[in-house]
């Protein structure tokens, strides 16, 4: 083998070789396909991390706190003085004098014992009940990530496989035209398979219209521009039995968030009139008063000032009736919501038995088990080996069984979503097998 010898780089030819490795790894970086895939755990922590709406429920948590702060303080004292004039005359021993008299006085506004205790109470229940908002939000907002993942994941799908078959029996109405027919049967056959063909067209139309909404709907969640492109992580829900009904029922009058919210309204208004109570009797003002007065002889005055106001025009008798009929409303409403929870949790628990039985009939692997048997006659029909209305009855049947399919899986999804929004349950009633990449929106 010949020796090959070596040469020394140029300056140039280095710089120009590193410029064109670092606009290679550039463009990897830019390359939406060698994105990592994002999970739906993913898609959770972006939307909980950048949504928008989140900043408003933690500024009502601030709001709270703020005010529980507000809610022990006493009112600031108030500093009074007065400057005068004071003029003394003796008349039987004909003596005047003439000098300034002030006074001074500092004075604490104190409230009745306990209608601090009732502030702080009430100020408590606003934080109790503004995290409570923020913690039902997230939780609404998690699941609604979740299932507009799967939606779109399942939408793509619906979409591939709607244009697999339409482009299958584009192809196989070219080489029908071709053939030259003898007879109406060949003719007729062709039109089939031209309606077949349109009705593929507008399924797989439909769904990707379909993609279109759920990304955007997933990229403002996410606190993207509307269309940017995803490199989503195809995920299959595995589905859990759900507990009984009175497991759900327990549960749910432990944890779920508007009937926390309801009790916690219900506790607030009780504290609101105890409160109302204890405001009919006054607040009362104490403090020291210095006195001075200069009229040829020095005099100063030091005391102690109490002021209470007197309650003959409003003994707060009507803000008392008002709090106890706002607390007889928030009994109303308590119960009302513990009916709509027992009504929303049995239907949702019977939505999602039903789904799940339908899935349970179903074979692992029948999306496949459908493609297979389309391509196979497919390919038998060309052959002659298959009638056409069994050909195109597959066809059907094979888009048809794949949106049935996804669209079960979707609905007991939801069902699922809405158990666990209700009832807020430690044990997740869907889990996730991670699958394929899809690169959507691009």
């Amino acid at each position: 083998m010949p020796h090959l010898k070596s040469y020394p780089l140029s300056a140039k030819f280095s710089a120009l070789l590193v410029s064109c490795i670092a606009s290679i790894l550039l463009a990897r970086a830019a390359d939406p396909t060698l994105i990592p895939p994002l999970t739906l755990s993913d898609l959770v922590d972006e939307a909980l991390t950048h949504h928008p709406e989140l900043r408003f429920y933690k500024a009502e948590v601030a709001v709270a706190k703020a005010g529980h702060h507000n809610a022990g303080r006493l009112t600031n004292p108030e500093l009074s003085g007065t400057l005068g004039q004071n003029r003394v005359r003796d008349t039987a021993a004909k003596v005047s004098g003439e000098g300034v008299a002030w006074s001074v006085g500092l004075m604490q506004q104190f409230e009745w014992p306990g209608r601090i205790g009732l502030r702080k109470a009430i100020a408590n229940q606003n934080i109790a009940l503004a995290e409570l908002g923020l913690a039902r939000f997230k939780a609404a907002l998690a699941n609604r990530v979740r299932t507009l993942g799967y939606t779109l994941g399942s939408a793509v799908e619906q979409a591939t496989v709607s244009r697999e078959v339409a482009e299958r029996l584009r192809a196989l109405r070219e080489v029908l035209v071709q053939r030259d027919p003898s007879g109406p049967t060949p003719l007729l056959e062709t039109r089939i398979i031209e309606a077949t063909e349109l009705i593929a067209q507008r399924a797989a139309s439909e769904a990707e219209l379909a993609v279109t909404h759920a990304l955007i709907d997933l990229n403002q969640l996410r606190g993207r521009s509307p269309g940017a492109p995803l490199a989503l992580a195809t995920s299959t829900p595995v589905f859990y039995p759900a507990p009984g009904l009175d497991g759900l029922l327990s549960a749910a009058y432990t944890n779920n968030f508007d009937l926390r919210l309801r009790t916690s309204e219900l506790e607030q208004q009780g504290f609101r009139v105890e409160l109302a109570r204890n405001e009919r009797y006054p607040s009362f003002t104490v403090g020291p008063t210095l006195t001075e007065e200069n009229a040829g002889d020095r005099q100063r005055i030091l005391g102690l000032a109490v002021s209470i106001p007197l309650p003959l025009w409003s003994n707060n008798r009507a803000i008392v009736d008002v709090a106890k009929a706002r607390q007889l409303q928030a009994e109303a409403s308590l119960q009302a919501t513990q009916r709509e929870l027992d009504r929303q949790i049995a239907t949702a628990a019977r939505t999602y038995e039903a789904k799940l039985a339908v899935l349970f009939r179903w074979r692992g692997d029948a999306i496949a088990h459908f493609r297979e048997a389309a391509d196979t006659a497919d390919k038998h029909y060309r052959l002659s080996a298959v009638p056409m209305t069994t050909y195109v009855e597959l066809q059907r049947q094979y888009v048809d069984a794949v949106n049935a399919l996804l669209s079960t899986r979707r609905e007991a999804l939801e069902a699922a979503a809405q158990l666990e929004i209700l009832t807020g349950l430690t044990e997740p009633l869907v889990g996730w097998s991670l699958e394929t990449k899809q690169e959507i929106g691009k």
